[in-house]
């Protein structure tokens, strides 16, 4: 083994020695062109490489650094055509691992070069071009050099795309605009590169539009107020009411969408650049079509496209309608609501009332198809006052109700009319709307269309009768069935109703009668004609005072003891006083009587 020398000077070494034939010069020379062979790296920086090999599994690439770094061939896809030589960058992500191996990144290197260029591009408003990967909620994602960024959908084109499928996989320009440095995310849009170029067009169509211009245009959306055209970088707006001369519920139902069409300026807005189209101003308008024989009593069939509540719009060709009134749908008077007569939809047959070719106006009429009933020449006859008739109860009013005989004949029953005994303040307490109502034709009308009719009349008046029994004087048991300040109304037999005033109400024992007693009273008065009976509890009572004090004034006084009258002069005397006294007496207390009712009725 050989023996290690201690404090050896190199130096004192012959210059035949290794090394010898060098000076310090060229040695320091040396040193300095190996040191700049080396170069000091950073981890997380990215940097040059030169390829100086290729395996089947890695690239070996010379950074200058002590030792050569490996890179996975994988991230060399995009470069197939890789050769020894060739200079790429790469990011450092540790100088040594445990095996003493330097660690690259392609892929890394690349993503932060693209980061680098998606910030550049925002602060410079740069274009970046990227892939589409693929479809997300709401838009795309794109691949900006390796890093993802989204793509909405709102801003993939100027005019909505429906199908986001059809991108993935082309390449597209993008601008960027707005990064999320905390979430690392992207939003670009391609739809501000194309309103640029558009702008351009836009101007170039605003300055040369006019009025009655036809140009051509694209259906780029569909509301149900209209469609917006696209007229080459700017948009027209074609109205529901301009699409057809006929009415349409929405566009669909005559356009579509992206579908290619003329159309022609109505009106536009430079300052606000509004553009209103028309479709239908390129067409005759369809009133002109109109036969000329065509007038008023012509008869036509359509279709209901509309139903307002003051009548139907009846299509007879696309772009003419006529107006059916409500009045005009049928003779009877109690239609109100078209609703109950036709709908939309419907095909009826109508005749022409009213047409007014310039104003392209005309009203329509379907009870006309049919007899006036209150014109036939049978109908004085049938409705002839006196006959019996059952009808329909069509409408109620404070004052009566209306009957329905037949379709465009109704008759009026008063609220007098419906009943002989019961005093009825609303035609709902007897009957109500949709029943069937007996009646008997009181009077009739025909040059005014107007029936009257009765209810009760159907029966006999049963006040011939109650005449003979609730005489003036007669005494009945009546119950309170209502008390007001005004007075009480009584229920007496028969189903009939009386009334009382409240001074007639006091009892014998200086109470007042109170609702639901059943007390005696005297009638008063009654009215026939008027169907009135008034009573009386107080005249029952006062009544029998004045029938006892005229019992006590016939009775027969006795002589007094000790007087003697001669005989048989004494008795004609007393006779002839007696039948002045008494006939005095009536006289007396029915003028009394008289009184008394005539300052009751007066007080009443």
């Amino acid at each position: 083994m050989a023996e290690v020398v201690d404090n050896f000077d190199w130096d004192n070494v012959s210059a035949n020695a290794f090394g010898g034939n060098y000076t310090a010069e060229q040695r320091a020379e040396m040193e300095q062109m190996y040191s700049s062979t080396l170069t000091t790296v950073q981890e997380e920086e990215v940097i040059k490489g030169t390829v100086v090999g290729i395996t089947d599994r890695d690239v070996i690439l010379n950074i200058g650094f002590k030792s050569d770094g490996l890179v996975p061939l994988s991230e060399f896809r995009d470069l197939p055509e890789l050769k020894v030589g060739d200079e790429v960058e790469v990011f450092i992500e540790d100088q040594e691992d445990q095996n003493g191996q330097l660690i690259l990144s392609r892929k890394k290197a690349k993503i932060k070069q693209a980061w680098k260029s998606i910030y550049d591009a925002l602060e410079n408003d740069t274009v970046l071009e990227g892939v589409v990967k693929r479809r997300t909620k709401g838009g795309l994602i794109m691949d900006l050099d390796g890093v993802e960024a989204f793509l909405p959908g709102s801003q993939i084109d100027v005019k909505p795309i429906r199908d986001f499928d059809i991108y993935v996989g082309r390449r597209m320009e993008v601008k960027v605009v707005k990064i999320n440095a905390a979430f690392d995310n992207v939003v670009v849009s391609h739809k501000v590169l194309i309103e640029k170029d558009l702008e351009k067009q836009r101007e170039a169509i605003l300055n040369n539009l006019e009025k009655g211009q036809i140009l051509e245009g694209v259906i780029k959306n569909m509301t149900n107020f209209g469609v917006f055209i696209d007229l080459g970088g700017v948009d027209g707006l074609l109205h529901i009411t301009d699409i057809s001369w006929g009415r349409i519920a929405h566009p669909s139902e005559v356009l579509q969408l992206d579908q290619k069409l003329n159309i022609v300026v109505l009106d536009f807005d430079e300052a606000k650049k509004r553009i209103s189209l028309g479709l239908k101003q390129l067409t005759p308008h369809p009133w002109d079509s109109l036969p000329a024989d065509m007038g008023v009593g012509s008869k036509v069939k359509g279709r209901i496209v509309n139903v307002a509540d003051y009548g139907a719009f009846m299509e007879i060709i696309p772009g003419v309608e006529g107006l059916i009134h409500v009045s005009e749908m049928s003779w009877s008077q109690h239609l109100r609501n078209p609703q109950d007569f036709i709908k939309q939809g419907d095909v009826v047959e109508a005749q022409i009332l009213t047409l007014d070719r310039e104003d392209r106006k005309m009203s329509l009429g379907i009870k006309q198809l049919t007899e006036d009933p209150w014109t036939r020449g049978d109908f004085a006859t049938k409705y002839a006052v006196g006959t019996n008739h059952n009808g329909l109860v069509r409408n109620l009013t404070n004052f009566g109700l209306f009957v329905e005989l037949e379709e465009g004949v109704d008759g009026l029953v008063h609220v007098s009319d419906l009943s002989w005994t019961k005093k009825i303040k609303h035609p709902s307490e007897v009957v109500k709307v949709g029943d069937r109502l007996d009646v008997v034709v009181l009077e009739l009308d025909v040059a005014n269309r107007r029936l009257a009719l009765g209810h009760k009349q159907l029966e006999e008046n049963p006040w011939d009768t109650f005449q003979t029994v609730f005489t003036p004087g007669s005494v009945h048991k009546a119950t309170i069935t209502e008390k007001t300040d005004r007075g009480a109304v009584l229920e007496l037999p028969y189903g009939i109703e009386g009334f009382a005033y409240p001074k007639s109400l006091g009892k014998e024992d200086g109470s007042q009668a109170e609702n639901g007693e059943t007390l005696d009273f005297r009638v008063v008065e009654f009215s026939k004609d008027d169907r009135r009976v008034v009573l009386s509890h107080s005249a029952v009572y006062n009544q029998q005072a004045e029938e006892d004090s005229r019992a006590s004034k016939f009775t027969k006084k006795k002589p007094a003891a000790g007087a003697a009258a001669p005989q048989g002069e004494g008795k004609v005397a007393d006779l002839k006083k007696a039948e002045k006294s008494t006939l005095g007496d009536l006289d007396a207390l029915s003028a009394l009587r008289d009184k008394m009712l005539g300052n009751e009725q007066g007080a009443e």
